[in-house]
Protein backbone atom coordinates (compact mmCIF):
# COMPACT_ATOMS: atom_id res chain seq x y z
CA UNK A 1 0.00 0.00 0.00
CA UNK A 2 2.58 2.65 1.04
CA UNK A 3 5.21 0.52 -0.98
CA UNK A 4 4.77 2.97 -3.77
CA UNK A 5 6.56 5.75 -1.57
CA UNK A 6 9.61 3.79 -0.52
CA UNK A 7 13.22 5.43 -1.32
CA UNK A 8 15.11 7.98 -1.60
CA UNK A 9 13.89 11.55 -2.72
CA UNK A 10 15.92 14.43 -3.52
CA UNK A 11 13.96 17.93 -4.07
CA UNK A 12 14.37 19.46 -7.49
CA UNK A 13 12.08 22.25 -7.43
CA UNK A 14 10.05 24.20 -5.55
CA UNK A 15 6.91 26.64 -6.08
CA UNK A 16 5.51 28.92 -3.69
CA UNK A 17 7.25 27.51 -0.42
CA UNK A 18 7.69 30.49 1.31
CA UNK A 19 4.41 31.43 1.03
CA UNK A 20 3.58 28.38 2.99
CA UNK A 21 6.44 29.23 5.30
CA UNK A 22 4.65 32.19 6.22
CA UNK A 23 1.31 30.91 6.13
CA UNK A 24 2.46 28.60 9.36
CA UNK A 25 3.86 31.76 10.81
CA UNK A 26 7.68 30.57 10.28
CA UNK A 27 10.02 33.76 10.68
CA UNK A 28 11.75 35.53 8.14
CA UNK A 29 15.37 33.94 8.95
CA UNK A 30 13.98 30.50 9.36
CA UNK A 31 12.35 30.66 5.86
CA UNK A 32 15.42 31.89 4.10
CA UNK A 33 17.50 28.80 5.62
CA UNK A 34 14.03 26.44 4.52
CA UNK A 35 14.06 28.04 0.96
CA UNK A 36 17.59 27.72 0.39
CA UNK A 37 17.63 23.90 1.58
CA UNK A 38 17.66 21.31 -0.73
CA UNK A 39 16.21 18.45 1.72
CA UNK A 40 16.17 14.18 0.66
CA UNK A 41 13.29 12.40 2.17
CA UNK A 42 13.93 8.65 2.70
CA UNK A 43 10.87 6.90 3.06
CA UNK A 44 10.62 3.28 4.47
CA UNK A 45 7.82 0.75 5.57
CA UNK A 46 8.12 -1.68 8.40
CA UNK A 47 5.48 -4.25 8.71
CA UNK A 48 2.57 -1.54 9.22
CA UNK A 49 5.34 1.10 10.68
CA UNK A 50 5.75 4.24 7.89
CA UNK A 51 9.17 5.81 8.56
CA UNK A 52 9.97 9.56 6.96
CA UNK A 53 13.34 10.61 7.49
CA UNK A 54 14.10 13.77 6.42
CA UNK A 55 17.49 15.04 5.79
CA UNK A 56 19.53 18.22 5.11
CA UNK A 57 22.37 20.18 6.03
CA UNK A 58 20.49 22.20 8.18
CA UNK A 59 18.47 20.36 10.11
CA UNK A 60 17.59 16.30 10.19
CA UNK A 61 13.61 14.84 11.29
CA UNK A 62 12.39 11.68 11.31
CA UNK A 63 8.64 10.45 11.40
CA UNK A 64 7.35 7.10 12.61
CA UNK A 65 4.07 6.53 12.69
CA UNK A 66 1.24 3.45 11.21
CA UNK A 67 -1.50 4.45 8.24
CA UNK A 68 -5.03 5.13 9.82
CA UNK A 69 -3.46 6.23 13.44
CA UNK A 70 -3.27 9.76 14.91
CA UNK A 71 0.18 10.49 16.93
CA UNK A 72 1.75 13.39 18.11
CA UNK A 73 4.32 15.07 15.83
CA UNK A 74 6.40 17.62 16.61
CA UNK A 75 7.74 19.17 13.21
CA UNK A 76 10.94 20.92 11.49
CA UNK A 77 9.71 24.24 12.85
CA UNK A 78 8.62 23.00 16.06
CA UNK A 79 5.12 23.51 16.24
CA UNK A 80 3.32 20.40 18.36
CA UNK A 81 0.40 18.68 16.45
CA UNK A 82 -1.86 15.87 16.18
CA UNK A 83 -1.30 14.22 12.90
CA UNK A 84 -3.34 11.43 10.70
CA UNK A 85 -1.44 9.72 7.64
CA UNK A 86 -3.93 7.67 5.01
CA UNK A 87 -3.66 6.78 1.61
CA UNK A 88 -6.19 7.80 -0.47
CA UNK A 89 -6.81 7.28 -4.19
CA UNK A 90 -2.76 6.49 -4.01
CA UNK A 91 -1.55 9.38 -2.49
CA UNK A 92 0.14 9.50 0.84
CA UNK A 93 -1.93 11.79 2.80
CA UNK A 94 -0.44 13.83 5.99
CA UNK A 95 -3.47 15.96 7.75
CA UNK A 96 -1.49 18.19 10.97
CA UNK A 97 -3.87 19.97 13.16
CA UNK A 98 -3.00 22.90 16.31
CA UNK A 99 -4.54 25.60 17.63
CA UNK A 100 -7.49 25.42 15.60
CA UNK A 101 -5.29 25.27 12.26
CA UNK A 102 -5.16 22.26 9.81
CA UNK A 103 -2.42 21.41 7.09
CA UNK A 104 -2.30 18.70 4.56
CA UNK A 105 0.49 17.50 3.35
CA UNK A 106 -0.22 15.45 0.37
CA UNK A 107 2.56 12.69 -1.56
CA UNK A 108 1.88 11.51 -5.11
CA UNK A 109 3.99 9.29 -7.21
CA UNK A 110 4.80 9.31 -10.68
CA UNK A 111 6.96 6.66 -11.71
CA UNK A 112 10.43 8.31 -10.85
CA UNK A 113 8.47 11.54 -9.44
CA UNK A 114 6.89 12.34 -5.88
CA UNK A 115 5.20 15.44 -5.94
CA UNK A 116 4.30 16.69 -2.24
CA UNK A 117 1.76 19.44 -2.33
CA UNK A 118 1.63 21.25 0.89
CA UNK A 119 -1.89 22.99 1.60
CA UNK A 120 -2.65 25.85 4.32
CA UNK A 121 -6.07 27.71 3.76
CA UNK A 122 -6.07 28.92 0.17
CA UNK A 123 -1.99 28.82 0.11
CA UNK A 124 -0.68 26.06 -1.63
CA UNK A 125 3.06 24.80 -2.65
CA UNK A 126 4.68 22.31 -4.85
CA UNK A 127 7.60 20.38 -4.09
CA UNK A 128 9.05 17.55 -6.65
CA UNK A 129 11.30 15.16 -6.15
CA UNK A 130 13.55 12.76 -7.75
CA UNK A 131 14.06 9.15 -7.15
CA UNK A 132 17.23 8.81 -5.91
CA UNK A 133 19.03 5.30 -8.17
Amino acid sequence: MADVFVGTWNLKSSEKFDDYMKALGVGFATRQVGNMTKPTTIISVDGDKVTVKTQSTIKNTELSFKLGEEFDETTADDRKVKSLVTIEDGKMVHVQKWNDKETSLVREVNGKALTLTLTLGDVVSTRHYEKAE
